[in-house]
């Protein structure tokens, strides 16, 4: 059993994924804006803080011994960069930051597939975390997923054919395999795994890993 902080808890991968922790036996405390704590499951603790400063919250991550990072600007597109370097970028920090102070054993970081040919400003705030996971020398695991096939989250469906006609062009595969497209049950299945075998240093899972999860 653990005991998770979770950023990004009330999104749309966080209020799938504390369900399933918590029917497995985990405990789970999300930080939730004021206003929020109703949109939680029953069972998870509600933490009122902001996820962009962590003097809101760093004193109520404790007893967690995982920290799973999940904020992050919704439908990301080309034009929200700024978005991204105000949101993504800043709670990451943040989060960081706090999980160092309080001795978290295991992060998890849901980044992005790197390198790819758009997208810039989100990947290089993805990539600026990744470092700072780095350089204070967590254990951490890092999932680079590119797009996640779910509910509302389905339009990428038409780009089959064209990652089947990438996957038999030897020049195009390593780009099709790190671009993949994944199901929001492997994401679920691969966040469950994280948080029940930490990682001894950095972990990397991309695309072609985490396509092999599943409950």
């Amino acid at each position: 059993m653990s005991q998770v902080f979770m950023t990004g808890g009330t999104g749309y991968v966080g209020q799938r994924l504390i369900p399933i922790l918590l029917e497995r036996g985990h405990r789970v405390r999300a930080l939730v804006r004021s206003g929020s704590e109703r949109t939680l499951p029953n069972g998870c603790v509600a933490i009122q803080g902001n996820a962009l400063d962590k003097s809101t919250f760093v004193n109520q991550i404790a007893p967690a011994d995982t920290f799973i990072q999940l904020v992050g600007v919704a439908h990301p597109s080309p034009s929200k960069a700024g978005q991204f370097k105000k949101i993504d970028l800043v709670s990451g920090r943040e989060s960081v930051a706090a999980a160092k102070e309080t001795n978290i054993r295991h992060f998890i970081y849901v980044s992005v597939a790197q390198p790819a040919p758009m997208m810039q400003a989100y990947i290089e705030v993805r990539a600026e975390i990744e470092s700072l996971l780095r350089m204070n020398g967590f254990n951490a695991t890092i999932l680079r997923p590119w797009y996640v096939l779910g509910p509302g989250h389905r339009w990428p469906y038409a780009l089959l054919p064209l990652y089947w006609v990438w996957g038999c062009m030897p020049s195009k595969r390593d780009l099709a395999q790190r671009l993949g497209l994944i199901t929001l049950r492997q994401m679920l299945a691969a966040l469950v795994n994280a948080v029940e075998n930490p990682a001894d240093g950095i972990r990397l899972w991309e695309v072609p890993q985490m396509r092999n999860f599943d409950f």
